[in-house]
């Protein structure tokens, strides 16, 4: 495992929400993050699958790991997402990658995949602007 990797599993097992969730990091290398989460009932809606809100906190941070990757201690200066299906699955995949960065940000995407009975299927989208800690915005 590269240092950078264990510096990642370090931070994700500092972040108490992370932990809650029992979120993983399965991989963190320049440019690329993933992050993982098995689905339990109390993650879900309603209707069944899994809240928005936590699509939403997967691909946030995903994004953030991914511009911290090329910039070091980083954080969420803004991002959206799109939900393109109901999440179903045993488990949620979120993949972000580096479009663009610079010395004190980075643009990154993410797709949230989840992964059931029947295979893969991507139900987020997300985009975000990364600043490396301290930027003055």
């Amino acid at each position: 495992m590269s240092d950078l990797f264990e510096f990642g599993k370090g931070v994700l097992a500092s972040q108490p929400f992370s932990v809650l969730l029992g979120t993983e990091l399965e991989v963190f290398e320049p440019g690329t993050a993933v992050l993982t989460l098995v689905v339990r009932e109390e993650l879900k809606q309603q209707h069944g699958f899994v809240h928005g809100g936590v699509l939403s906190y997967l691909a946030d941070n995903a994004l953030t790991y991914a511009g911290g990757s090329v910039l070091g201690d980083s954080v969420t200066s803004e991002y959206k997402i799109n939900y393109l299906r109901p999440a179903i699955g045993r488990k949620l995949v979120a993949k972000a990658t580096v479009l663009s960065s610079g010395k004190n940000q980075a643009v990154c995407q993410c797709n949230v995949v989840a992964i059931g009975d029947d295979g893969e299927r991507m139900v987020a989208v997300a985009q975000g602007t990364i600043i490396k800690a301290g930027t003055k915005v």
